[in-house]
């Protein structure tokens, strides 16, 4: 007897623990994802500023294949799903389209930028989403610092060494925390025309505050920690437009080479070929058990679904988007069992938010607890060390965190080179 297949569509934190929680079960699990590499999507932006490689927070998904023999990987782009025939159309690395049978679906194929209605901001304002994302900003960066060493015209110089990062959520308060800190300490005494501790940051919000979704009296403190590493931040400045040379924020020109987009998201394309409701991000409405509400086979998780609980919608974190997939990944293998009982509606559980601004300075937030200062930032760094994917990965981070910590050096700085011909 064939047994029952369950797919999975991508290889994020919730795909990945729906996988796993599908490890004891009678079923054909199929992992689908664009990339073959899991990222450990909050240390993403140390690879933008140069602190980490982007081996250190990615995994190869095939390894996971080796631990769990129901298990399968495949490289490839999802193009159609039909769910009430059961098939999606998928086009692996390189090879023709072909067509997945499936009896479960778990769809975690996250969110993209959303540039609100303005899409052609994305040409000269790159998000954060991906390595390639992280490894193209890296390049921008440090070839600004590169273009201001043999500029001569003072007001070119100064553009190359002006940065504007639009939306001051978590990983634009990080990325800017993280760049000033690189400018003002780094790259002190790597060049001889420019002095690097000149660099401008601003740092734009469309919303009364920074860390809307933090405390107020943390995001206060995030400010002040921003400000005394000389991040400019304006709230309530709405980007107006972004072109090769700059922004134009709240009626100003501001003029940067380097435009860096960190603000809203939206549901990845492919949950529209679902066919079912969804909210105003693209994200799949879902109901309290993660399914469809026409379709209890197939279930939405992580960053792609809209879950509410008491009147409030989960969180887009990496720990909501883990219990998801948990709870997807044992509700179906309940139902391969033909027992439903024991598989409750999926309930989140908060363990706290958490960002990081700077050297020996973070912020968290757990039901009424908060609290801020060094004692946060270790305890931030004992964390994510604790749940990168691998040994190695807790290995080389751990490495190149204390050496950064001791010398305030980063070594991945490398701009890559354009590939020469064969």
């Amino acid at each position: 007897m064939t047994p029952p297949r369950a797919v999975i569509l991508g290889g994020g934190f919730a795909g990945v623990a729906a996988a796993r929680e599908l490890r004891a079960c009678q079923a054909d699990v199929l992992l689908i994802d664009r990339r073959n590499h899991h990222i450990f999507q909050p240390l993403l932006y140390q690879v933008a500023t140069a602190v980490l490689a982007p081996a250190d927070i990615a995994s190869p998904l095939r390894q996971l294949a080796e631990r769990q023999d129901n298990l399968s990987v495949m490289l490839g782009e999802v193009s159609a799903v039909d769910r009430h025939a059961g098939t999606l159309v998928v086009t692996p690395a390189g090879m023709a389209q072909r067509t997945i049978r499936f009896d479960y679906l778990v769809v975690a194929t996250g969110v993209r930028a959303s540039y609100f209605g303005h899409d052609e901001f994305a040409a000269h304002a790159p998000s954060l989403k991906t390595l390639a994302d992280a490894e193209a900003i890296r390049a921008r960066i440090l070839s600004a610092y590169e273009r201001a060493e043999q500029a001569d015209c003072i007001v070119e110089r100064s553009r190359a060494m002006t940065f504007v990062l639009v939306g001051a959520g978590p990983t634009g308060v990080e990325l800017a925390a993280s760049m000033a800190q690189m400018a003002r300490v780094t790259l002190q005494r790597n060049f001889r025309r420019i002095d690097p501790a000149a660099t401008r940051i601003v740092l734009v919000e469309a919303g009364p505050r920074a860390l809307a979704s933090f405390d107020e009296s943390l995001a206060r403190k995030t400010v002040a920690r921003l400000e005394a590493l000389g991040v400019e931040v304006r709230t309530g400045t709405r980007v107006d437009a972004v072109d090769a040379q700059g922004v134009l924020a709240g009626g100003e020109r501001i003029e940067a080479a380097t435009v860096l987009w960190t603000a809203g998201v939206q549901a990845s394309p492919l949950v529209a070929m679902l066919e079912t409701k969804t909210d105003r991000a693209g994200r799949a409405c879902v109901e309290p058990g993660l399914h469809l509400a026409d379709d209890e086979n197939v279930f939405v998780v992580g960053d792609a679904a809209s879950v509410m609980q008491d009147g409030h919608p989960v969180p887009g974190v990496a720990q909501a988007a883990i219990q998801q997939g948990r709870h997807a990944g044992r509700a179906i293998a309940a139902r391969i069992r033909e027992s439903r009982a024991g598989t409750p509606p999926f309930r989140y559980s908060d363990r706290g938010n958490m960002a990081v601004v700077g050297k020996n300075f973070a912020v968290l937030q757990r039901g009424r607890w908060r609290t801020s200062g060094i004692a946060t930032w270790f305890l931030w760094a004992v964390l994510h060390v604790a749940f990168l994917p691998q040994v190695q990965n807790r290995l080389r981070v751990q490495i190149q965190w204390l050496w950064s910590y001791l010398s305030g050096q980063r070594s991945s700085r490398l701009i890559p080179e354009t590939p020469s011909n064969p």
